[in-house]
């Protein structure tokens, strides 16, 4: 069943479910509603003329997509409808973690409020400190492919015929993380490997944002994107959905930048 077969038969437009990190609702002020027009989601949804459901939270990891997949309701409703699925995670799965995860996660359960003060303010401290290390990373890469693939198979099983597209990891120069990065090589190499076995397309987010990161153009956190970086995701990720056959492909004069620009203005 394609979209457009989904579209005829049941009278519902297809949906774009995107499992993602907080880059696909921050914009250079913030966090943003899932209903913002210029967040990259919403810009490839009304291009194609799709609904939308994002599913995302900041820190997510390939993890938590799994998770997502297998918990949340949101989800299960969302899959029969689906034109395409989008994992857009991996940055947070690469980025320098030398303190362990579960402690970041479990911040906010410490009670008294005064002592999770106290232990945040610690690990806020030490985290930009001890990212030089590069090491360990949040979710190593062997991790990261293994709950990629076990929610591409679990969408398989669902829905054959139903198109994923993933993502390689963006690029920061956050403060938070003393401006290292040095896990993505290996999350890279892996993603591509999982792809290319498994045949789904994949956007390169730092490709995409790179130029509105180092140019100043994003949030001053340093890791979140600011409008052009978004504009230039939906543009990537259009080129991918066509390239899928979710989408009808554009005329041949008319390009997926072309298409994004022409919604902006």
């Amino acid at each position: 069943m394609t979209s457009s077969d989904l579209e005829a038969g049941s009278g519902e437009r297809p949906v774009l479910l995107v499992l993602a990190d907080s880059l696909s609702y921050y914009g250079p002020k913030g966090g943003l509603p899932s209903n913002h027009p210029d967040i990259w989601p919403n810009i490839v949804a009304r291009e194609l003329e799709w609904d939308v459901e994002l599913v995302a939270r900041i820190g997510w990891t390939s993890r938590d997509v799994w998770w997502a997949l297998t918990q949340d309701p949101r989800v299960w409703s969302a899959v029969p409808r689906a034109g395409a699925v989008v994992f857009a995670v991996g940055g947070m799965d690469s980025l320098p973690s030398p303190l362990p995860t579960a402690l970041r996660e479990q911040l906010r359960y410490i009670r008294p409020p005064a002592l999770r003060r106290v232990v945040r303010t610690a690990y806020q401290w030490l985290q930009p400190r001890l990212s030089p290390l590069g090491w360990p990373v949040a979710l190593p890469p062997k991790l990261s492919v293994e709950y990629l693939e076990s929610s591409r198979a679990a969408l398989e099983y669902m829905r054959p015929e139903l198109p994923v597209v993933g993502t390689l990891p963006s690029v920061h120069r956050s403060e938070a993380y003393g401006k290292v990065h040095s896990g993505r090589p290996g999350a890279v190499a892996a993603i591509t490997a999982w792809a290319q076995d498994k045949n789904v397309p994949l956007v390169d987010l730092a490709e995409a944002v790179r130029a509105d990161i180092f140019g100043g153009r994003g949030n001053p956190d340093g890791i979140h994107w600011g409008w052009d970086g978004h504009a230039e995701v939906a543009a990537a990720m259009l080129t991918a959905l066509r390239a899928t056959g979710a989408a009808p492909p554009l005329g041949a004069d008319v390009t997926a930048a072309d298409a994004v620009s022409s919604r902006a203005e």
